[in-house]
């Protein structure tokens, strides 16, 4: 049997920001950390938009870039 083996933390950018997060951490674990309203955001990995359904499945590399956009409500 063989398991994965994920460094401690990879570094990646959200929103233009450095940020650290565990290795094997996924789209929707950061979303998860960084939003109190995942069901009016949106994400996307290295300029690709990744359906919510894909979230968990999406595993996160270092250097990836993600992009987090929440709705908002105005007028």
């Amino acid at each position: 049997m063989t398991t994965a083996h994920h460094p401690a933390q990879i570094d990646l950018s959200v929103n233009g920001e450095p940020r650290s997060v565990p290795g094997g951490a996924t789209l929707a674990d950061v979303v998860a950390a960084l939003s109190t309203a995942p069901s009016g955001v949106a994400a996307a990995v290295n300029e690709a938009v990744v359906p919510r359904s894909a979230w968990g499945a999406t595993a996160l590399a270092a250097d990836d870039r993600i992009e987090i956009l929440t709705a908002v409500q105005g007028g």
